[in-house]
């Protein structure tokens, strides 16, 4: 079952969509993941929605939410700011706790790419957060970007764009807007994974947010709660060394897999069904669903 749902983050209307179990019996109150999408993406026809119909299907509750600026959410278009997505996050979690469908002691959060940092952080400085699934995440901005734009002249090109967006700023009070790939490139064979409703321009100060943004100086502060750090091995769009670097600064109990063969999109079509095991596996250990096993 799906259901659309608005909730208010400071003073804007948000928009989700909750999905429930078949299985859930009446009166019944299920763990539930609250479901961040990428970077200026989208809740719908998005690797976000990919993940919460698999913990769907998996037992769990799942609100997938389109963030301050994207989708069908109110704000500024593309006009992202980390912390301001950490507050949507936290109250998506105090909205979604009151519905009668939902454990309000068994919520976690789920993030792919970008929506994984803001995951981490949150639950690092949120302890209502009981788990964390962060999926090809990072955790420190500026090395994240230094790895996506690795050789002299690309690290060149995209800190003069910083620059020059900062001046035109101070010029013009304006926004200097530039192309999502000149941010965050991702191969043209891997960008029919993005949602259509995705966002294709995003201001400078976008970037400026996300270069300062470390999730990696909370992490420690998730444990004792269960967090799975999932990365591909060979990652081109996020480096892979950023799931690493957050398992060595996180507490236990703390899981890291690195998995070969897959994209950065770990849900898409060929590379969904080991994916879904390695998940499942993981959340039968740490975060049952009383869903489990039931006829």
């Amino acid at each position: 079952m799906q259901e659309k749902l608005s909730f208010t983050s400071d003073g804007l209307k948000l928009s989700g969509v909750l999905h429930v179990p078949e299985g859930r019996r009446p009166g019944e109150r299920l763990p539930c993941f609250i479901v961040l999408h990428g970077f200026v993406g989208t809740k719908d026809e998005s690797h976000a929605e990919l993940q919460a119909r698999m913990l769907e299907e998996f037992g769990y509750c799942a609100f997938r939410i389109d963030l301050r600026g994207c989708g069908e959410s109110e704000g500024a278009r593309g006009q992202v700011r980390c912390f301001d997505q950490v507050a949507d996050t936290k109250n998506a979690f105090s909205f979604i706790a009151d519905r009668e469908e939902v454990d309000p002691a068994r919520i976690g959060v789920i993030g792919h790419s970008f929506g994984a940092a803001v995951a981490v952080y949150t639950a690092g400085i949120d302890e209502r957060f009981a788990c964390v699934i962060s999926s090809c995440g990072w955790g420190d901005g500026e090395r994240k970007f230094r790895g996506q734009h690795p050789t002299p002249e690309a690290w060149a090109k995209f800190t003069g764009i910083l620059e020059q967006g900062r001046k035109h700023k101070a010029a013009t009070g304006e926004s200097m807007w530039v192309s999502r790939f000149d941010v965050v490139p991702i191969p043209e064979s891997l960008r029919n994974n993005l949602s259509p409703k995705a966002l294709m321009e995003v201001p400078v100060e976008t970037a400026i947010s996300m270069y300062n943004f470390r999730a990696e100086d909370v992490v420690a502060n998730i444990a004792p709660r269960p967090l799975l750090l999932f990365h591909t091995a060979g990652d081109v769009i996020t480096p892979t060394e950023q799931s690493i670097r957050l398992y060595e600064k996180a507490g236990q109990p703390a899981e890291l897999m690195i998995v070969n063969g897959t994209s950065h999109f770990p849900l898409s079509e060929k590379d969904a069904p080991r994916t879904r095991v390695l998940i499942r596996s993981w959340l039968d250990r740490f975060f049952p669903t009383p869903l489990r096993g039931r006829g």
